[in-house]
């Protein structure tokens, strides 16, 4: 990722007011772990992220295994393994099964990461998807505001 974007990150999630929107750091046998069982391979710049912050805020909540304590409790592998079941019968359930789901919307519809680095919203009330962003970093990048 972006050297200036995590330092930028960094130094926002570090400040003592905002201990709630930072995790525990993934470390490299969870994110192996979370591969095998979910079959896919995270994205290089998702690794960082969550090895870096673990589950954290930046500009929506991106959920890894141990998340901040505003950010919820549901780790990756949770979401992604409850909405392939959920969606299994719509038809963006392929694309569902080959990636993984990293966050969810003010309406609880998941944000993934597909199998080519691209990220989606899944709607849940019409079945229909939309990629917000061509990676992972370009997501952070768009919606990442310190304050």
């Amino acid at each position: 990722m972006n050297a200036a974007l995590m330092e930028e990150m960094k130094q926002f999630l570090q400040r003592e007011d905002n201990q709630s929107l930072v995790g525990s750091p993934a470390s490299l046998e969870e994110i192996a772990a979370a591969e095998r069982e979910l079959q896919v391979a995270f994205h290089p710049d998702y690794v960082q992220f969550i090895a870096t912050f673990g589950g954290a805020y930046a500009g929506l909540a991106v959920h890894a295994f141990v998340n901040g304590s505003s950010i919820g409790r549901e780790t990756v592998v949770e979401l992604t393994q409850s909405f392939r079941e959920q969606y299994r019968d719509l038809p963006f359930a392929e694309a569902l099964q080959r990636g993984y789901v990293i966050s969810l919307d003010g309406s609880g519809d998941p944000i993934f990461v597909d199998a080519d680095g691209h990220v989606h919203i899944l709607y849940h009330d019409t079945g229909e998807s939309r990629q917000l962003a061509e990676s992972f970093e370009q997501l952070i990048a768009d919606n990442f505001v310190a304050w």
